[in-house]
């Protein structure tokens, strides 16, 4: 088994970037690669000095009041929500991998909150995204790897909710069906290359007269 944890983590925000706008509430899941859930941790963060919502995430969010109210609540500074954060995923059994989607958006902010206020990311600069990973798998183009288009049976019987724990536990089981698919195809594709020379020929066959 891979020594690698999977930490599958959703932000939320009210901008499309940290700095102008704050990172609201985040959340991450850790995974093992057979999918099971060793830890979590989120939190609910103060805004930024200085930083005002988007007006469409702004709008957004008053189409959401649960998951408004749930982000809202125990608020933390981020230099200690941050701090406690980088100090758990060093802590993990394994070396962890930062996975999300998309993650361009999840891991822009962690990654600036992480070095403005820890400065250091323990996933070094790289993460894993859901997306590329099934553009990969599933032959689809790029753009249309989208949620509703992936094989059902990656899914599991977990809520989606806005609500940044309950979004990166989903999150993680997704990913997880998803390796455990791409893991089987590897394993097909390397048994067959043990059959042959790498020509294509099976080589265990007597040759033809």
């Amino acid at each position: 088994m891979s020594s690698e944890i999977y930490v599958s983590t959703d932000v939320e925000a009210d901008g499309p970037i940290p700095g102008p706008h704050s990172m609201l509430s985040f959340a991450s899941a850790a995974y093992t690669e057979d999918k099971r859930l060793i830890a979590t941790f989120s939190a609910n963060l103060e805004l930024l000095e200085g930083a005002k919502a988007h007006p469409v995430q702004e709008a957004w969010w008053k189409t959401q009041p649960e998951a408004w109210e749930a982000c809202r609540k125990d608020l933390q500074k981020p230099e200690a929500a941050l701090t406690a954060y980088v100090d758990w995923v060093e802590a993990l059994p394994g070396k962890p991998v930062f996975v999300a989607m998309p993650a361009g958006f999840d891991f822009t902010y962690m990654f600036w909150y992480m070095m403005r206020f820890v400065g250091r990311c323990p996933f070094s600069w790289s993460a894993l995204d859901i997306k590329t990973l099934a553009f990969a798998m599933t032959g689809l183009p790029y753009r249309k790897n989208i949620k509703p288009r992936f094989p059902k049976h990656w899914f599991d019987e977990h809520p989606h909710t806005h609500v940044a724990l309950d979004d990166a536990i989903e999150q993680g089981a997704l990913f997880c069906n998803m390796l455990k698919d791409l893991r089987a195809s590897q394993a097909i594709t390397l048994a067959a290359s043990k059959d042959g020379d790498g020509t294509g020929q099976n080589t265990t066959e007597e040759p033809a007269n």
